[in-house]
This record gives C-alpha cells, sequence and structure tokens, in this order.
C-alpha cells in the first residue's frame, strides 16, 4: 500500500552563481521528511530504475523552458504521485537505492551528520531502554536491536513497531505518528523537537485475536502486558465492573497470561484511541472520543443535547476515504487536518467528516486493517474487494514573496 506521502511547499532559491532552482518540501504523514531538487529526485529515479526496470513508475520529464506556474504546479502533482506509486513495492521500498536516498536526504536537510548517538526507546509502562546507535540508524534497525534486547523471538519484531509519541501533563497520551521503516528516528526526533515527541514501541496490528500467536513468547507477551495494563490505567478500554475486578485480581497476582486472556473480551482492547476531535455526524459539531480497530472506527459522540451516542462504523462497509489538509488554525500555531470516508448507512452512501490532527494516523489504521483482511481472506481461500482510499489535500506554493500563495486539490490513490 501506498505511504502517505505529500509535498507541501515548493520554494524557489538562487544558487551562488546567480541562477534559480526549486526546493521540494517532502513530507511523510504531514511531517516534514526532507528536501529535495528535481535533480536529486531524478537521479534518484535513474537509479531505481537501473535496478527494477518498468516497475518504477513513470517520472515527471524534464522540462526544456522556463516553466510557468501551471506548469510548477503540474511538476510538484506528478513528483508527489511519483513518490507515492513508488512506495506500492516492497522490492523498491526495501532496497538499498531507495532507503540510501531518503537516509541522505533526511541528514542533509536537518545537517545531523553521521555519528555516535544515545537514544531512549520508551516502553509502554513508561520505562525507557538507552541505545547506543549511530544518528544514520533506520527505524527497522532500531526497533530490531531494541526487541533482540529484550529477547523477543525475531519472527515476532513483524507484530511491533516504533510510534512518536506525547506524554500530557493531564496524564493522557497521544499517539503522534507511527515511524517508517525508512525513516531515521534519531532526525525525526530533532526536527519535531516543538512537538516534545518520545520514541516508543508498541504493538502494530488491529486485530486483537492476534495476541494469540505472541503468547509463547515470554519477552512479547511481556510487551502485551504491559500495553494492556496501560490501556486498563488511562481508560483506552472500557471494562464491566465484573472484568475490572477480575482484571485487578489477575493483575496483583501476576497472571499475566489469564490476564491477556480476559482483556482480549473487553471492549476496545487492542484499539488505538484517537484525542479527542470533531465530527458532523449525526449534525455539524459535535465533539467525539474515536476508537479504531477491530474493523471498525468506534465513535463516541456529544451530541448538542449534551446526550452521548455510540456508533460503531464497520470496515466492510466502508469504500474510500480522504485525507485532506485544511491549512492553518485561525491562530495560525498548527495545521489543520480531516479525514472523511465513504460509508454504506441502511443502503446509502454518505461521506462522515472527522476533524482530527491524527487524520494521517487513522488513515494508517483503517491500511492495518484492510491488509489484516486480505490475509486472512487469502488464508482462508476467499475473494476480498478492495475499495480504494484517498488521500486528497488542499496545497499551497511557497514563491519568493510569501504573500503569492497558490491553493489547489489533489486526489491520490491510498491503496
Amino acid at each position: 500500500m501506498k505511504l502517505h506521502f505529500s509535498i507541501t511547499a515548493v520554494e524557489e532559491l538562487r544558487e551562488r552563481r546567480g541562477g534559480r532552482y526549486v526546493l521540494y518540501s517532502v513530507c511523510l504523514e504531514g511531517f516534514l521528511l526532507g528536501k529535495a531538487r528535481y535533480s536529486q529526485l531524478r537521479r534518484w529515479d535513474a537509479q531505481l530504475r537501473q535496478l527494477f526496470g518498468n516497475a518504477v513508475p513513470p517520472f515527471p520529464p524534464k522540462f526544456y523552458l522556463v516553466m510557468t506556474k501551471s506548469m510548477a504546479d503540474e511538476r510538484r502533482s506528478q513528483l508527489e504521485q511519483y513518490l507515492q506509486n513508488v512506495t506500492l513495492d516492497s522490492n523498491i521500498t526495501n532496497s538499498d537505492v531507495f532507503i540510501g536516498f531518503f537516509r541522505k536526504l533526511q541528514q542533509d536537510t536537518f545537517k545531523i551528520q553521521t555519528q555516535r548517538a544515545f537514544l531512549d526507546v520508551y516502553l509502554t509502562d513508561g520505562s525507557n531502554i538507552r541505545l547506543d546507535i549511530q544518528t544514520s540508524d533506520t527505524a527497522e534497525r532500531i526497533l530490531e536491536v531494541t526487541l533482540c534486547k529484550m529477547g523477543l523471538s525475531r519472527e515476532l519484531i513483524k507484530y511491533f513497531s516504533l510510534f512518536f509519541f506525547q506524554d500530557h501533563d493531564d496524564g493522557a497520551l497521544s499517539v503522534v505518528k507511527k515511524v517508517a521503516e525508512f525513516e531515521l528516528p534519531y532526525v525525526s526526533l530533532q526536527s519535531m523537537k516543538e512537538l516534545h515527541c518520545k520514541l516508543g514501541i508498541r504493538k502494530w496490528y488491529m486485530d486483537p485475536s492476534l495476541d494469540t500467536l505472541l503468547m509463547d513468547c515470554r519477552a512479547s507477551l511481556n510487551l502485551l502486558y504491559m500495553q494492556a495494563i496501560q490501556e486498563v490505567k488511562r481508560n483506552w478500554v472500557k471494562p464491566t465492573e465484573g472484568q475490572m475486578q477480575e482484571l485487578e485480581f489477575l493483575q496483583k497476582n501476576a497472571n499475566r497470561a489469564k490476564f491477556l486472556e480476559l482483556i482480549r473480551e473487553v471492549q476496545f482492547y487492542g484499539y488505538v484511541r484517537l484525542d479527542p476531535c470533531i465530527c458532523d455526524y449525526p449534525e455539524e459539531g459535535c465533539s467525539a472520543d474515536i476508537y479504531v480497530g477491530n474493523n471498525e472506527i468506534n465513535c463516541c459522540i456529544k451530541l448538542p443535547t449534551n446526550q452521548t451516542k455510540e456508533v460503531s462504523f464497520k470496515i466492510n462497509r466502508l469504500r474510500s476515504w480522504q485525507v485532506t489538509f485544511l491549512g492553518a488554525t485561525k491562530d495560525g500555531e498548527e495545521d489543520t487536518l480531516e479525514l472523511r470516508f465513504e460509508y454504506n448507512d441502511s443502503g446509502t452512501w454518505q461521506w462522515i467528516i472527522l476533524y482530527t490532527k491524527q487524520a494521517f494516523l487513522l488513515s494508517s489504521c483503517l491500511k492495518k486493517m484492510i491488509s489484516e483482511q486480505m490475509m486472512k481472506a487469502s488464508k482462508e481461500g476467499q475473494e476480498m474487494v478492495i475499495h480504494s482510499g484517498f488521500l486528497l489535500r488542499k496545497r499551497f506554493l511557497v514563491r519568493p514573496n510569501d504573500e503569492d500563495c497558490v491553493f489547489e486539490k489533489i486526489r491520490e490513490e491510498d491503496l
């Protein structure tokens, strides 16, 4: 599936010799990954094409005349499509050429050379493991080193991932984004300093029943248990009074396997909880708590009448979705995002809109649920109809004159 690549800004700069060039701001899931020139991307494409031939999508052609505004907008759109399409082939994204390009891009953009450094990786109970790393180490490498250090079997590493998260003063936790395997966590943390993010390990699957595959390994069982305990403490799960009493008893007696067996029956266990947001269902301006997992988006909606309504949107009734960049808030401090999905409600298709800064994370969760459904259907010999999700953004072009901005919409297939 495609990664959430976007080009949010285009800067026209002047070289020392007087010539002009364009610098593209390449973002991944809404966060700046690096800045690149067209010539850099073109050379990278040539390297990929030598290895993978026609598997590489078409690259935007070179212009030999001075670019007009419409030509510049078209190139930006084409480059964005190229970056998204090139990630469809895992052979490409796992290649040294792909990984090496983004490693250099991140390091050059944020001016961080390869050197020895210490990196703290946090577990869900708040403890951390300090690693002696190279600043150029990828997330895949850091995850592998951390989990192997904890004694996790290598074949189980794929069930976990690195995430950036925020701890709030009130005890709440916000998952900011999943870290891409080729991303450099040390560099990303430096670029996200203003957000005060931490790097942590969480399980990465949306079907709670997959826990059973990890119960025979002591290290993975401990990781699941730690995360489950925190989900209870942070009220991410909704146990009944009886379930809560039994969970407390099992925790007191350190019966981790039985604890995990019971908590799989608890509402919202294994879900990703988003920060409170605004939605337009069943009417505009409603606040909502969003839980995503186990093939559903569950919304606890507070109506204007102060009544609460719980709505479950099942993944198999969702046809497509869009992530939209709406621009900065009125105070100019934060970008706003929305995720809208097309849903079949009693035979009628309608768009449901969620206004959340975690729209890209929610989109990643939707893709993960669909991939798990595909895997399950494949094992059972069933055919599965895949509906396309989309990336839709309002984009802006930064020119030498800051007042001269251009806005447009781009629609991209996400699957």
